[in-house]
């Protein structure tokens, strides 16, 4: 006997964040809702490798529209989330004196417009100001990734409203008669499943997705990053963003204990330029393609740690008797819309790219902008 074809009023595909965000803003509307991940687990991907950074808007001032998204968003998801914030240290954003993209006039210039904390500094026991042209002392939070990823699950198993299917590759999508009929594979066996409307959470899937329901790609380019992690007993009340160009930001990985460490010369290894995702690593690793990527921290050929260059491109703006101790580094596939390339934004877009049945696409920017994901959900 073929196998009951469940029917959900809401399929959403990727279990990140953004997924599981929308699978309990949907069930709390009433809504029935199945949850597919690929990966044996939730936020195994992106949601919990980046720097955790609670932006506050100071990180884009070439792009108005992602510093402004950010900093709207902010007050609301440290309000919903402080339990997972540290508040607790001090963040600095220094302006390098050669190369920067943006000067002391023009930063100040960009938080005075967005009404955003910044108040110069002189000098800094720990902070090597032959480096920077200017210092700013300003008012930037840390999340952490790894009690929020256990939070989300948490209510994600709690809701009985919501079924999460974790290990589950969606393999297709027909449309008739108003719903969708969702093929996907778990532990090797074929199922399927009903719903009206579907909404595509993968991320670095999100092309690859969008050709199995027959939507159209958008353009993005993919790139193999690392975050490291390290510790240093005189920086545990302290973070440095150091702007703007191929510099460096080091600051609290949440409530951890550790540093997160980001390099914008070093942390991306790999850059692919297709609609997918596609690496020459991939043909080594057969588990992992274009249209399915897979878990990079897991990958026996993810590239090599460039945590020592990395490590000696931040001891540049610290005195010498600062200690850095490495502990690990975590490793996943960024994607980012190519028509940000310029401005360095990271916009949250939400649309929907078909009606009756429905199918949204939610490509995902900063983790302050989920609640984007209320503006476009129907209720």
């Amino acid at each position: 006997m073929p196998p009951k074809i469940d029917k959900f009023d809401a399929a959403i595909v990727g279990g990140g964040l953004f997924g599981a965000y929308a699978a309990l803003y949907l069930h709390k509307k009433g809504l029935r809702v199945c949850l597919l991940e690929k990966e044996v687990r939730l936020f195994s991907k992106a949601s919990i490798v980046n720097q955790a950074r609670l932006h506050g808007g100071y990180h884009y001032p070439r792009s108005i529209a992602t510093a402004r998204m950010s900093d709207e968003n902010k007050a609301r998801f440290t309000r919903e989330h402080q339990n997972f914030i540290n508040f607790s240290f001090q963040q600095y954003y220094g302006i390098d004196r050669f190369s920067s993209l943006t000067d002391a006039t023009q930063f100040e210039r960009f938080c005075k417009y967005l009404d955003i904390p910044c108040q110069a500094v002189r000098n800094h026991p720990l902070i090597d100001m032959r480096r920077l042209e200017a210092l700013y002392l300003t008012k930037e939070y840390s999340f952490d990734p790894l009690l929020m990823a256990n939070y989300y699950t948490r209510a994600l198993q709690e809701a009985e409203g919501i079924v999460v299917k974790c290990g589950a590759e969606v393999l297709e999508g027909a449309s008739s008669a108003g719903e969708w009929l969702v093929s996907y594979e778990q532990e090797g066996l074929r199922y399927q499943l009903i719903s009206p409307q579907v909404i595509n959470a993968t991320y670095a899937a999100t092309n690859a997705l969008n050709r199995r329901f027959g939507m159209t790609s958008i353009d993005l380019q993919h790139e193999i990053s690392e975050m490291v992690l390290l510790s240093s007993p005189e920086l545990e009340g302290l973070g440095l963003t150091v702007m703007d160009g191929p510099f460096a930001s080091l600051m609290p990985y949440g409530k951890t204990g550790l540093l997160s460490l980001s390099s914008v010369a070093y942390t991306h290894h790999k850059v692919s330029y297709g609609e997918e995702p596609s690496f020459g690593c991939q043909r080594e690793h057969p588990d992992c393609r274009p249209d399915s990527p897979a878990d990079c921290n897991y990958c026996p050929v993810r590239p090599r740690s460039a945590q020592s260059k990395m490590l000696a491109q931040i001891r540049q703006y610290f005195e010498p008797g600062v200690r850095f101790y490495y502990y690990s580094s975590l490793f996943t596939i960024k994607s980012k819309l190519q028509a940000n390339f310029i401005d360095d934004g990271r916009p949250t877009e939400i649309n929907c790219l078909r009606e009756n049945p429905a199918f949204y696409c939610i490509f995902a920017g900063k983790i302050n902008s989920i609640y984007e994901i209320e503006r476009v959900l129907p209720l």
